[in-house]
């Protein structure tokens, strides 16, 4: 297996861990068992100066630092008008060189100001801005991101389109993928036909180093830039085989709802309030699935042929807090963690490769069938809504089971 993520920030973006540096990313795509990376930022200045220093072109796109590749990428934050209505949508660039990066940050620049944060806004509409930057590079890649979350995203209900076509209009033919998001899966994706041609990504979107991979792509075998080109434009079941995903309802806009009420609603829920908020009537942020259930043609179970799978699953350091009944930032579920990575080797490996026999003769048993529920999804799930994370309980019937240290 070959792994990658491809959308993460550095510590120049809002939000994110001081810690986002490449020496730490290394470090945690190491210890997840990530091979290929995406810069994240490169639109920031400073950060793109570090990538200089930090990284060593391997070949053509693919650079690396201490036997990890990456990939040049950065996220932009594209605000604008049309007609009545203003949108805003996340948007995810790929670029070959240092060379590219820089002339299309001049583009970029005459849109916004690149040094105030690694996720710039730039006042431009998608098909111009990508129109203007494959401009300086046919080679240049552009995938929506968290292609359905509410507020930023190319089919969000609050700023988004319709139809893709609605967004890219005559630069529609050159976007080959979207990112799916942590808030929906290739499932929820594939009953909408109008997508078919697409190919579904997923990555972390991480802010800081432990959530590195919480999403992936798997590949069969590792590629050059231009491979990654033509299997994104293909689809290639063969060479593209399946995204590691959270449990969609996981994600913090997936059913609708209203936070400050604390009020949480399946989309049939919503409807039927005329998605107002059965406490203080306000409306309610129209989450993931709502969003789906209104654009799709096709009914839910519908699997796509010829489309990459996807496993659902949990991280590593969520399971070890959960079996633990602590906090992932505690120490304790740290260094859980680290013996875990020691004894088995890295977090992909524990959660997807280890056979179910071999995990249970070396993890702890609250750890070990935490591992196995999650795989199988044997989970009870409280779905995330208006910016809340969703709780999945992977203990299942064995909550109080004795925890057994190494």
């Amino acid at each position: 297996m070959f792994i990658a993520d491809l959308h993460i920030h550095s510590r120049y973006s809002r939000a994110t861990s001081k810690d986002m540096n490449i020496d730490t990313i290394t470090t945690w795509a190491r210890l997840k068992g990530i091979h290929l990376m995406g810069t994240g930022d490169f639109t920031h200045p400073s950060w793109l100066g570090e990538l200089r220093r930090k990284l060593v072109e391997q070949e053509y796109g693919i650079f690396q630092n201490e036997g990890i590749r990456y990939l040049l990428t950065a996220e932009v934050n594209n605000i604008y008008r049309r007609g009545d209505r203003s949108h805003k949508v996340h948007n995810i660039l790929i670029v070959p060189s240092f060379a590219v990066a820089e002339q299309v940050n001049k583009v970029l620049a005459g849109y916004g100001d690149l040094t105030i944060d690694g996720r710039p806004i730039v006042s431009v509409p998608c098909d111009v801005m990508v129109k203007q930057i494959r401009a300086v590079s046919n080679d240049v890649i552009v995938i929506p991101a968290h292609a359905w979350t509410p507020h930023f995203s190319v089919f969000g209900a609050n700023a988004g389109f319709d139809a893709i076509e609605d967004c890219f209009g005559d630069q529609t033919p050159f976007i080959h993928a979207i990112e799916t998001g942590l808030s929906s899966d290739p499932a929820m994706n594939w009953r909408w036909s109008a997508l078919d041609r697409i190919s579904l990504v997923s990555n972390s979107d991480a802010h800081s180093p432990m959530k590195i991979g919480r999403e992936a792509n798997v590949f069969k075998n590792k590629f050059g830039y231009r491979e990654l080109i033509d299997i994104l434009n293909g689809r290639d079941k063969e060479k593209f085989l399946f995204t590691v995903e959270f449990y969609p309802e996981e994600g913090k806009y997936h059913w609708d709802g209203h936070r400050a009420c604390k009020v949480r609603l399946s989309p049939s829920e919503s409807k039927s309030g005329n998605c107002r908020c059965p406490r203080c009537g306000r409306k309610v942020t129209v989450g993931v699935m709502h969003r789906v259930e209104k654009l799709c043609d096709r009914p839910e179970g519908f699997i796509l042929k010829g489309a990459p799978s996807f496993k659902k699953m949990v991280p590593l350091v969520i399971i070890i807090g959960a079996a633990l009944d602590m906090g992932t930032e505690t120490k304790r579920v740290r260094r859980e963690y680290q013996l875990l990575i020691e004894k088995l080797g890295n977090e992909f490996r524990i959660l997807i490769e280890i056979p179910d026999d071999d995990i249970k003769k070396n993890c702890p048993p609250r750890i070990a069938q935490a591992i196995i529920n999650a795989r199988h999804g044997r989970v009870r799930i409280d779905p995330g809504y208006d910016g809340e994370y969703g709780t999945v309980d992977v203990l299942g019937d064995v909550r109080d089971t004795q925890l057994q240290l190494f």
